[in-house]
This record gives C-alpha cells, structure tokens and sequence, in this order.
C-alpha cells in the first residue's frame, strides 16, 4: 500500500464551481511533489484578471467560452482546448470573452525560462503525433496532446483525452512514477454522466477507487490509474503532469504496464518523441 494515496490527500470535487482564480492542487496542500492546478473562471463583462507567474512555469488551457491572454508583450486569442505555455517570471493579463471563460492553469516549478509558445487546438488537430485514438472497443478513446512534444518545458505535460462511451480509459493499467507525477480533470460530462476511477499500486487491494464527475480532480502521484465512464457517458478528462527531474523527466508515453496485461502496447506509442 502506498500511504500517499488517500483521499483527502489526492482527491479535490468540483474544481470548476468558483469565479475568479483559484488553485486544487499543490505540494502544500496535497501529495503533489511538483504538480499545480487551477482555474480561472470569469463572466463576460468581468474586469481583466491579473497574476505573476513566480517561478512556476504555467500551461493555460481554455475549456469553455473564450478569452484574450496577455503576457510577454503579445495578445493570445483563445478557445475551447487552444492551450498557452507562459514561462516563470511572467506577468499574465485574462479579458474574458462576451460568454465568459474557463482556463485550466496547470504548472511546476522550474529553473530555467522556456519561450512564451502558442498551441491552437486546430493545429493538433492536423498532427497525427498529437492527436490519435487509442486502444479499441472497449478501450477506445482519442488522445490530443496540447503540451508534449510540441513544446520546449522543463516540467509540465498535459492533454485532454475523450474516451468512447461507456469505455474505459488508460488502458492497459500504467504507471510512470518514477519520472512523472499526474493528476485527470473531469471535464465535459454533464449530469448525470460519472465514471470510476482507480489509482493503485497493490492490484488486489486499490488505494483508490472514486466515482468522479464534472469537475473533479484526482492526483496519481504513484499508481496505475485506470478508469470508466458509466454506460452513455464518457469518462472525458484534462490530464496533466509534472516531470521529477526538469528537463530529464519530461516525457510522454514512458510508462510501465501493469504485468499481467504486459502482452498488450500501452496505445500511447504514437504520441512519443523521436
């Protein structure tokens, strides 16, 4: 048994239901070593937000409405699933659009600066190395990576994934522990749509094994971590990572698969760097 994954310590419900900027996860406040995630959420009409980055380098990805992102002296238009990497030290300006917006933030603390980059979900679209469909029946699910390969970081990963309904997820059970920290966002499941998540290190008795819906949050800082989506809905989530060791780590699709289903590919081959 893993003492880290507990429920109070890996799982936050309804991470979308505050205005303004709020933050889920962080090394203080939940097992995360590296590993930060928030939100931004503002009306059409609300006045600009404003925040520093720090040290952390910061991926902005917008889940619903649009906004203007400003930062770095240049202005970023953006839609649902367009994706921003902001370096450390920067200064970060949100306009929310006339129907609102709702920006994932995802970071990690890094030392070096990476460039200011722009990733327009209609580009990852075209990119059969960012945008595939793993597994089949009932596995399947369509990958988009929006900060991978793609992009120069030192820590921070993330994608959004939209399983097949009904179907599981992250299948065959993997886990990355040693190089990659994770956490799934549940996004794009309107009540009453749910699914189960696991998170586990010992097979026969899961550490974690949650109904998560709309919103929800669940860290994997070790574990496999599979998953479904209850019968006409789909398990539809943001995943996002943080590497151990900057510049090192950060790799997709590395992972260890779970011996008994070792015969199978992992289906995230397409993704990983060449």
């Amino acid at each position: 048994m893993n003492p880290s994954l507990t429920l109070d310590r890996c799982v936050v419900r309804g991470t979308h239901a505050h205005k303004g900027r709020t933050r889920s996860l962080d090394p203080t406040t939940t097992a995360a070593k590296q590993l930060h995630y928030g939100r931004v959420v503002l009306d059409g009409g609300d006045s600009p937000l404003r925040f520093p980055t720090g040290h952390l380098e910061t991926g902005l990805i917008a889940l619903r409405g649009h906004a203007e992102v400003k930062t770095g002296g240049r202005s970023f238009p953006m839609g649902p699933y367009d994706a921003l990497y902001v370096p450390r030290d920067s200064e970060v300006e949100v306009r929310p659009g006339p129907e609102g917006c709702d920006l994932a933030e995802v970071a990690a603390p890094v030392e070096k600066t990476y460039p200011l980059q722009f990733v327009a979900w209609a580009d990852v679209q075209k990119d059969p190395g960012l945008h595939f469909t793993a597994g089949a029946p009932p596995t399947e699910r369509m990958l988009n990576i929006l900060l991978g390969k793609n992009v120069e970081a030192g820590r921070i990963v993330a994608g959004v994934t939209f399983p097949a309904p009904g179907n599981w997820m992250s299948w065959p059970p993997h886990e990355h522990s040693a190089m990659l920290e994770e956490a799934y966002l549940y996004i794009d499941m309107p009540a009453p749509a749910f699914g189960i998540q696991l998170v586990y290190t010992e097979p026969q008795a899961p550490e974690l094994a949650v109904v998560v819906r709309e919103g929800d949050v669940v860290l994997m800082p070790a574990g496999y971590h599979p998953g479904v989506g209850a019968p006409g809905g789909s398990i539809n989530f943001l995943w996002m990572m943080a590497a151990h060791r900057e510049g090192v780590d950060r790799q997709f699709g590395v992972v260890n698969v779970q011996p008994e289903f070792a015969a199978s590919k992992s289906g995230l081959e397409a993704g990983r760097a060449k």
